[in-house]
């Protein structure tokens, strides 16, 4: 049974002597205009497969330029799988307030139980449209608030001869895809055709890839004898993107526009050990509790307004989409409602703003605190993160530096603040996949059918 955590136990227990990453409205302050937002969602895509974040065998030119002209997150976080990590982006709360503390769970809650982006927006007079992968989240995204969708099943599709790329549904209407068409390719132009036909009002756009999600099958571009055709598929996203932000110019709305690229959760485990940054592998990959798992690339960029080629440091998670997306469209977040995100609309804008001191991060019955150096776990491990994202230190407990010490004690204090064994628990088996399924030995990868293990695909949605 659900446990309700009320709002007047929260404000008590944020008195605690930490830095709170907590606040429960946007700021009071208008942004300087009101953007148009695109928040832009890669799928498996980790750091170590972004050039400007390092990558050492892909190429990302286009992600690189917004870099470049931008803000680049270097301590971005989300969950370590997509249905609880998509959730949290769209609901601004964790895990155990939402149910979507593994695969199957986030599929159970309800508009009435929560209120994602769009309607969060649409009081600021923002049209909004939901694109591509809608994962394990439940229902469809026009019950979630959403005017358009197109939306196709499971994760990973690209052409009709997969299974689940034989159809896909547009605003309620299931539409064959035809033979030679690229599902990718019919996103980016419903995506250019929303955009178009909106362009005189603010709208927010939730760009959900197929890419780089298993499946991996050769691209529109990939040669016939290509060797790599997961750098093809890297290579076409990118490509995608680029055309998005030409679009943007060709329609005058380049300056008007927000866009934010995040991935999902890190690097699948087949594609991990590629995914080196400085010739080193990342700590975990999708679906761990290391940093690999929920360590995401996080790129902004507004043309006149976020800082260029800055690089920051601060710590952020998903949960701080929402509210970060509602202060600069000057909307109202819920009321009676805890939301667990702290806008960073202030760092958007150049401003030092107020950074979280820590993120929190759930899997089932997995969870962690993450701050600079350091990760406190629901168990009471207490890691060393100063060789982060590529090792992790486990320090042992009954050590006596006072350091350490304090770094304990202000860590539990935020899980204590939080109170997660308290919310909605895990039902599943403890790793946060489908718990009604048994892994499968992994396929054979060939260069035309690079198939990841079956256990890591995603269950089909309700259409």
């Amino acid at each position: 049974m659900r446990t309700n955590i009320h709002l007047h136990t929260h404000l008590v227990a944020s008195a605690l002597l930490l830095t709170s990453p907590i606040p429960l409205r946007a700021a009071d302050a208008p942004p300087p205009r009101k953007p148009n937002i695109i928040f832009i969602l890669g799928d498996d895509y980790g750091t170590g497969e972004v050039s400007c974040y390092g990558a050492d065998n892909y190429k990302t030119p286009n992600l690189d330029a917004l870099a470049r002209s931008g803000l680049r997150y270097t301590h971005a976080y989300t969950a370590s799988l997509c249905g609880p990590s998509r959730a949290m982006i769209l609901t601004g709360r964790y895990a155990f307030r939402t149910g979507a503390v593994n695969q199957d769970q986030t599929g159970l809650f309800t508009p009435a139980a929560e209120t994602m982006t769009p309607k969060v927006l649409k009081p600021a007079g923002y049209v909004s449209s939901a694109i591509g992968k809608w994962g394990q989240l439940p229902l469809g995204p026009a019950e979630f608030g959403f005017d358009d969708y197109l939306k196709f099943q499971g994760s990973g599709v690209y052409w009709n001869t997969q299974d689940k790329g034989k159809t896909y549904v547009v605003n309620g209407e299931r539409r064959n895809l035809r033979d030679k068409e690229y599902l990718p390719d019919l996103m980016h132009q419903h995506l250019i055709n929303f955009i178009t036909k909106h362009r005189d009002q603010p709208f927010y756009i939730y760009y959900s890839l197929s890419h780089v999600h298993a499946e991996i099958l050769p691209t529109p571009d990939s040669a016939p004898d290509s060797k790599d055709v997961y750098a093809d598929n890297i290579a076409y996203m990118d490509k995608l993107i680029g055309k998005l932000v030409a679009e943007l110019d060709r329609l005058k709305l380049r300056e008007k526009t927000l866009l934010v690229f995040m991935g999902d959760n890190g690097t699948a485990n087949p594609r991990a050990p590629r995914a080196t940054i400085g010739g080193r592998r990342l700590s975990g990959a999708k679906g761990s509790m290391l940093e690999g798992g929920g360590l995401v690339p996080l790129i902004a960029n507004w043309p006149g307004v976020t800082p260029a080629g800055k690089i920051t440091q601060d710590f952020v998670d998903a949960a701080d989409l929402l509210p970060t997306f509602a202060e600069l469209a000057g909307a109202k977040l819920p009321e009676k409602t805890i939301i667990d995100g702290r806008s960073f609309a202030a760092q958007l804008r150049g401003e030092q703003g107020q950074p979280r001191d820590w993120i929190y991060n759930q899997l089932a019955k997995m969870w962690y605190v993450r701050t600079s150096g350091w990760k406190l776990t629901q168990a009471g491990e207490l890691f060393d993160m100063s060789d982060a994202p590529f090792a992790e230190k486990l320090v042992a407990a009954d050590t006596q530096d006072p350091t350490t010490i304090a770094v304990r004690k202000r860590l539990q204090a935020a899980i204590d603040q939080l109170n997660p064994a308290g919310g909605i628990q895990d039902e599943g088996d403890g790793t946060g996949r489908h718990a009604n399924k048994k892994p499968k030995k992994p396929a054979k990868i060939t260069p035309t059918a690079d198939k990841e293990e079956s256990f890591d695909s995603e269950a089909q949605t309700n259409l």
